[in-house]
């Protein structure tokens, strides 16, 4: 029977990631989310978290008003995906001067809670060259989540006190060893080519070796797949109609990973939307376009990345095109299925409510993979536990 270890969520969402958690093996003690219609979300599914029908655990709470005293050292892994926009490619960019950028308070609830291990995932734009001073940054607030940002303080006078605290001598009570990886969801099995950022982190007394899972399937086996073997088609049940091979594929060997999952494998099994149906969320939206840069995902490809938007989104992200050439909007529950959650995961919101909650949600496979690999560093390492039991919020 598998040990289930102790979890907390901070920036819940949707709950893709908290599920992912869920799935490779921790117990939540709760999850915290200031959003009213994610909580909603998070409250309908409360079993799938292993909560109570009531959803007690679940906090719809402004995480600056949330005191994390009570869990100290009580918790084995934090997670959650601090706000994305401050960061995001299609967001106004603006980092440190947008107030929706929390990674102070993801600090905050480390230095109370001291966790044993931590898994924050956010958009590749953190990433991007004009941020890099500012990332630092972030990393050495989660490496030394105790030395705090004071009351008044500039972020470049807190980063020299973090610079002084990194390279000095002294003895640090409490930092976290972190490191950080941008990924391809589609690199795990996700049927969706989305690259984001995870930061994980171990506190200082834990003896783990870990490094981020490798990837497991390629585009170069999707290819083969598609082009040598001929089984991708044989097994969708379709007469593949290319007489060649497509230029650029030259695969001799069989790829050693699996193939990229595509748009077709994740959602071609579904019924039409138009017509009753028995799946959740699995309702026909009317309005997708096409025009210039604003296309969809086509079916033999895994997805475009799902936004956090409904109608114009920019690339036409939540849009599918069929064989034929025609085109509509992923109902809710087909990109549910294209960010791997369950077919029971039901979303109570509106269409334009319910894509914005799954387009800032992590993959719920890729959070299983993840928080899986930090399971089984933390049940091999030789760090001391510290405590036991849920705290209160």
């Amino acid at each position: 029977m598998l040990f289930r270890m102790k979890s907390l969520e901070i920036f819940a969402g949707g709950g893709g990631l908290a599920l992912g958690v869920t799935a490779a093996g921790f117990s939540h003690a709760g999850l915290v989310e200031w959003d009213a219609d994610s909580a909603k979300t998070l409250c309908h599914n409360c079993k799938k978290f292993g909560f109570s029908a009531d959803g007690e655990r679940i906090f719809n709470s402004d995480i600056h008003n949330v005191s994390f005293s009570g869990y100290e050292y009580k918790i084995d892994l934090l997670s959650g995906g601090p706000p994305c926009q401050p960061f995001s490619i299609g967001g106004r960019h603006k980092a440190y001067n947008d107030k929706r950028d929390l990674f102070s308070e993801a600090a905050r609830a480390l230095a109370e809670i001291r966790p044993k291990a931590f898994v924050f995932e956010n958009v590749r734009g953190l990433l991007r060259k004009s941020f890099a001073k500012y990332f630092g940054y972030i990393m050495l607030q989660l490496r030394y989540p105790e030395l705090a940002k004071k009351e008044d303080e500039k972020w470049p006078d807190h980063l020299a006190r973090l610079e002084e605290c990194h390279t000095g001598a002294g003895e640090k009570s409490l930092f976290y060893n972190v490191i950080f990886r941008l990924v391809n969801a589609a690199d795990y099995g996700v049927p969706q080519k989305r690259e984001r950022v995870f930061i994980v982190g171990f506190r200082n007394d834990i003896n783990g070796n870990w490094s981020f899972p490798a990837a497991t399937h390629s585009e170069e086996a999707l290819d083969y797949a598609k082009f040598v073997t001929k089984e991708y088609w044989e097994r969708h049940g379709i007469k593949y109609s290319g007489s060649s091979r497509p230029a650029g594929v030259s695969l001799s060997e069989p790829p050693e990973k699996k193939p990229w999952v595509t748009v077709r494998d994740a959602i071609g099994g579904l019924p039409d939307p138009a017509a009753a149906n028995g799946f959740f969320n699995h309702n026909f939206q009317n309005g997708a376009k096409v025009y210039p840069g604003h296309t969809g995902s086509v079916m033999d490809e895994p997805a475009k990345t799902i936004k956090a938007g409904a109608h114009g989104v920019p690339g036409g992200e939540n849009m599918v095109v069929f064989d034929d050439g025609a085109l509509r909007y992923f109902t809710v529950r087909e990109a549910a299925r294209i960010q791997t959650f369950p077919d029971d995961y039901f979303f109570p919101c509106s269409w334009t409510e319910s894509m914005r909650q799954i387009g800032n949600a992590v993959p719920v496979k890729l959070g299983a993979i993840v928080a899986d690999s930090v399971r089984k560093t933390l049940c091999s390492s030789k760090g001391k536990s510290k405590g036991n039991g849920y705290g209160n919020l």
